[in-house]
């Protein structure tokens, strides 16, 4: 068989991602074929020939997206921050508006020497290891309780690790125990989480409700079954000035600051929106000490 104009294989794709539903059919079939390829995206040129064994290989993955399974999930990877990581079926893919809590985290200790940087419902620890590979001064810890998740965060820390990364610290723990990194009470310069927070019963694109783990994503009957866990341990965990980020949904942007102002331990609470302006996420502060 003969080889196929890449830029042939590209239309085809983005014609049946469309069809399907995709909402970014042409970047992700430039995504898929650069998987294939062993290129960068940037790298594709329109009139590459394709062998017959490599396109077919394309369209098999095509395919698979156009019955919505997450791009990640089929590369086996998602970036974040500046690195790659690995993701598989049993993790939550990083989105691009977490890009957004991770950068106002990194500017909330960009005076800070040495921060001390928990990432609580770290999943595939992309958040964590992203904080790191910017500050290779911070001491950056990693927590999740789910053991697919917990496996995927220690191999991308290895991985990360051994690209010359400060090292990071994973965790298996539960948000909601009092006792989780008890040892570093009162001395975390910054904690950012972003946990389940999708109501249970609300309908989701089929990425999310159907190829996702179940607990990566909903976060109990209000969403805030996890978030109001992660409120309370960052209160314990912040030193005075600390800095706390979270990532929601709308249904939780009128609710969190209430939370937040319950404990009486925070202020200076903010609300922010992602790159389509929707909700996304809520920062705030340790009060200091009187």
């Amino acid at each position: 068989m003969v080889d196929q104009p890449l830029e042939e294989l590209l239309r085809d794709a983005e014609r049946i991602l469309a069809d399907s539903g995709v909402w970014s059919p042409r970047e992700d079939a430039e995504t898929l074929a650069a998987h294939v390829l062993g290129l960068t995206e940037s790298t594709l040129e329109p009139l590459l020939p394709v062998p017959a064994a490599t396109a077919g290989e394309l369209r098999a993955l095509v395919a698979r997206r156009a019955g919505r399974i997450p791009l990640g999930h089929l590369t086996g990877r998602a970036r974040l921050g500046g690195i790659d990581v690995t993701v598989d079926e049993h993790v939550f893919v990083p989105r691009f508006p977490t890009e957004l809590l991770l950068a106002w985290g990194l500017l909330a200790v960009e005076k800070t020497q040495a921060p001390v940087v928990v990432d609580l419902c770290t999943g595939s620890g992309a958040v964590a290891l992203a904080v790191g590979h910017a500050r290779p001064d911070a001491v950056v810890h990693a927590v999740d309780l789910d053991e697919a998740a917990l496996a995927c965060a220690r191999g991308n820390a290895a991985a990360r690790e051994r690209a010359g990364d400060t090292p990071a610290t994973v965790h298996r723990g539960d948000v909601t125990d009092p006792a989780l990194l008890a040892g570093l009470n009162g001395r975390v310069d910054l904690v950012l989480a972003n946990p389940p927070y999708v109501p249970e019963g609300t309908r989701l694109l089929p990425e999310w409700g159907e190829h996702h783990p179940r607990t990566a994503v909903f976060g109990g009957a209000d969403g805030l079954e996890v978030i109001r866990a992660v409120v309370d341990c960052a209160a314990r965990l912040l030193r005075p000035g600390g800095a706390l980020a979270i990532e929601h949904g709308d249904a939780q942007i009128d609710v969190l600051p209430g939370l937040l102002q319950a404990t009486g331990q925070f202020s200076g609470t903010e609300g922010h929106r992602d790159q389509e302006n929707r909700p996304r996420y809520t920062t705030t502060f340790r009060k200091a000490q009187a």
